[in-house]
């Protein structure tokens, strides 16, 4: 009889040990998916954070302005202005932001130092306002924004032709390709919390989202 009960007893104690097993397995590969959804969401999103809609419209227009490559003075002063006028563009979406409103209707507007400025004159507020002021990490991520269009306008074969033909071909090719690449790796490591416009619309339904 005392044998039975001591060979239960060290069943016993197996089968906790190797519930705390699994469940230390459980824990370390929870934490493992975390991380790796956690960098597959930050990539998912470069496409938002990265000016991809003002490089493609720069793109299409670039050999407009200036006669493809081949410049006069009006050309320059056309493509120059055009070229001021995008980076603004990346800057300014970087500043925007949304939030949902108690009945779940959705607001956009411009992130302040006092708080979001809605673009219907400011009437809507959202709940919490101190979480849309503006902050270091916006200037940080207009400032990524900002170098990776003048990279790649920069770079641009019309705009070369039309500013510095003597540059070499091989800055022009790697340029880009190189600022793209660790632009890209700090977005993914610092991600940017706001969803402005452009943000995916069906990522609003995100429940990290709801800050009212």
């Amino acid at each position: 009889m005392e044998n039975s009960a001591h060979e239960s007893l060290i069943e016993s104690s197996e089968n906790e040990d190797d519930f705390y097993s699994f469940n230390n397995n459980y824990d370390d590969g929870s934490h493992f998916l975390y991380v790796i959804n956690s960098i597959l969401s930050s990539t998912a999103r470069l496409n938002v954070l990265l000016p991809t809609a003002t490089i493609l419209a720069f793109a299409i227009f670039a050999p407009l302005l200036t006669n493809d490559g081949v410049c006069t003075a009006l050309n320059r002063w056309l493509m120059g202005t055009f070229v001021v006028l995008s980076a603004s563009s990346c800057v300014f979406f970087t500043f925007t932001d949304s939030f949902k409103t108690a009945t779940g209707r959705l607001y956009y507007g411009v992130a302040t130092f006092q708080g979001i400025w809605t673009f219907n004159a400011g009437r809507k507020k959202p709940c919490v306002l101190s979480n849309y002021r503006l902050k270091w990490a916006d200037l940080f991520h207009a400032s990524l924004s900002l170098i990776a269009f003048l990279a790649f306008s920069g770079s641009h074969s019309d705009v070369v032709a039309c500013y510095y033909p003597s540059l070499p071909r091989k800055v022009t090719n790697t340029l880009p390709l190189v600022v793209g690449f660790l632009i890209s790796v700090l977005f993914v490591m610092f991600p940017s919390k706001r969803r402005g416009i452009g943000y995916p619309f069906l990522l609003h339904k995100d429940a990290l989202y709801s800050r009212c």
